[in-house]
């Protein structure tokens, strides 16, 4: 088990990397922030935070920029995350249907203060997105997002702060929230420990 400390340096180099790649990304697609921030709805100032290291931005708001920019969410992490991706058997299961053993692993995505390990494989006729989400203490909030589609959220360890429409709700273990992702939302961990949640989003982010 990941010591907080080590979670913590593990997941600031992601936050760098990812605001390095976005900055990459849309200066070659020749947009300005300012256009970046007009097609993803994320503030000019949130997104110069996140390009510079500052801010980590969360994978649903990242979804948002990514397809800004024309780009897979993968891309805008460490490239050996984007080839461990798990490929699909010669015999795999039909579109409607996927079956994950945890004997192979997991695909994990660190994005500033969170880890994201994806709790199924890829189905074309799918449209959930469960994960398990690790957050670690500290950092700095998130700016308040909607985006298409719904989220739900359970708690199994720790505590968390999660923001629906500007009101606040503390979440501790078995509790849950279920939204339409369109309202303004975000998440925060204000404790000393890290938070863990099952977190179930459509539609797909990968």
């Amino acid at each position: 088990m990941r010591t907080t400390a080590k979670l913590d340096h593990v997941e600031s180099n992601g936050q760098v990397l990812v605001g390095a790649r976005m900055r990459q990304f849309r200066k070659e697609r020749g947009l300005t922030l300012r256009g970046l921030a007009t097609q993803s709805g994320l503030s000019i100032g949130f997104l110069s935070q996140v390009e510079r290291g500052i801010s980590a931005i969360g994978l649903t708001a990242l979804n948002g920029v990514a397809a800004a920019l024309d780009r897979p969410v993968a891309d805008f992490f460490h490239e050996e995350d984007h080839e461990a991706q798990p490929t699909a058997p010669v015999d795999s299961p039909p579109d409607h249907f996927t079956l994950t053993r945890a004997q192979n692993g997991a695909t994990e995505y660190v994005s500033g203060q969170t880890t994201y390990r994806m709790l199924s494989d890829r189905g074309p006729q799918l449209v959930l997105e469960p994960m398990v989400v690790h957050i670690a203490p500290g950092g700095r909030r998130e700016e308040a997002y909607g985006h298409a589609g719904e989220e739900f959220a359970y708690v199994v360890s720790g505590e968390l702060l999660y923001e629906v429409n500007g009101i606040e709700h503390r979440l501790y273990p078995g509790d849950s929230v279920h939204l339409r992702s369109s309202t303004p939302h975000r998440l925060y961990n204000d404790t000393d420990g890290v938070t863990t949640v099952v977190s179930v989003v459509t539609p797909r982010l990968f």
